[in-house]
């Protein structure tokens, strides 16, 4: 699950660090609503409030008034719907293992280091617990994988993923991180990223993301991969392929004394050899005890990102590639990011630790 850049005060012409967030959002479940001060909160709430309207409304009509588009008004990018409403939240037994955001939806332990670069070194022990637990993730997502066909809705592979992360004593990370409805993300052709697994079938032709992440024993572990559903035209396989490809290209450039941001130089020159773009709102991030940490990590060139990797960071790369533009946008639902001209996205991610001799991709498929 990828991060944005920065969090920035979400305030009319205000470009602030931001770190409080709105009360009423916390409680409907709506991420990312920040402001830099109380004095700006106050001075935006009249056209602020009006997210809280969209938010009663993302459960879309009852099933028995024949629930499907949600927001039958909204100019979407693409030719992709959501198909609401959504199933219930899926319940974890109490004898699962809970990150701290799992009843209020808020990472209290990420916030109190949001404005901290420090990226954290692991030692053995801890690399070792978190061997494991990407192990189980690689599982999961697996299982989830074999599920993609034509014909099954994204909630269904959602209940398989949260059942196979049940079944290994782990916790599904997405499930109320920031609100999320969901125990993992499914993105579908347009989607770039945080996709909500709703009740649309997957269609021939279709193009889909599984995003997994599991918590067990105290640390997260995050990948995803991007899967053809029946037959795909050639230029989606060619997405699909030149995105696992830029991927596989940043891990090699992962070593001792790297820097975080030439990664985006290798990614974005294989990109655009194909004629593809790379998103640049959405980042890879250092993940362990904390589902999102320092570094962060773009995925284009030329960009600005701090620190120099040492053996024992543990971080992932997830770049998304588009087949049109590299610009996104937001459904009112505040978390699927679409391609502004509707074309399809592709993304592939692991995690991974530095160490000594270059690297060790945690989540790799063995």
């Amino acid at each position: 699950m990828s991060v944005t850049s920065e969090q920035l005060c979400q305030g009319l012409n205000c470009s602030k660090p931001a770190a409080l967030q709105c009360p009423t959002c916390l409680k409907l479940g709506i991420p990312n609503s920040f402001f830099c001060s109380q004095s700006c909160f106050k001075d935006n709430w009249i056209s602020h409030k009006a997210i809280h309207k969209i938010a009663a409304l993302a459960n879309g009509p009852p099933a028995e008034q024949g629930g499907s588009d949600p927001w039958p008004g909204f100019k979407y990018s693409g030719t992709l719907r959501p198909v609401y409403p959504l199933s219930p939240r899926r319940a974890v037994p109490d004898h699962i293992q809970k990150p701290d955001y799992a009843e209020t939806g808020i990472p209290v332990s990420e916030q109190n280091i949001r404005s901290s670069a420090m990226i954290e070194v692991l030692p053995k022990e801890d690399i070792d617990v978190l061997r494991k637990v990407c192990k189980i993730a690689r599982e999961v997502i697996d299982i989830g994988i074999a599920a993609v066909k034509v014909g099954v809705t994204t909630d269904e592979i959602d209940r398989i993923i949260h059942e196979a992360t049940i079944e290994r004593g782990g916790y599904p990370s997405p499930l109320n991180y920031n609100g999320f409805k969901k125990s993992c993300c499914t993105s579908v052709n347009e989607v770039i990223c945080h996709g909500i697994p709703d009740m649309r079938p997957l269609r021939d032709g279709d193009i889909v993301n599984l995003d997994v992440t599991v918590y067990k024993d105290g640390f997260h572990a995050d990948l995803n991969e991007t899967v053809a559903v029946g037959n795909v035209d050639t230029t989606g396989l060619r997405l699909i392929k030149n995105a696992r490809e830029c991927l596989e290209k940043a891990i090699a450039m992962v070593k001792p004394g790297a820097l975080y941001r030439d990664l985006g130089n290798v990614i974005e020159k294989h990109a655009k050899s194909e004629g593809f773009s790379v998103v640049k709102t959405y980042c890879g991030h250092g993940i362990h005890r904390l589902f999102h940490c320092a570094p962060n990590i773009p995925h284009y060139a030329r960009n600005k990102a701090i620190g120099v990797m040492k053996v024992g960071h543990v971080f992932t790369i997830e770049p998304m590639i588009n087949e049109g533009t590299w610009k996104d946008e937001m459904w009112p639902d505040n978390w699927t990011a679409v391609t502004q001209d509707g074309k399809r996205s592709a993304q592939f991610e692991q995690t991974m630790v530095v160490t000594e001799t270059g690297v060790e991709v945690l989540t790799a498929r063995s």
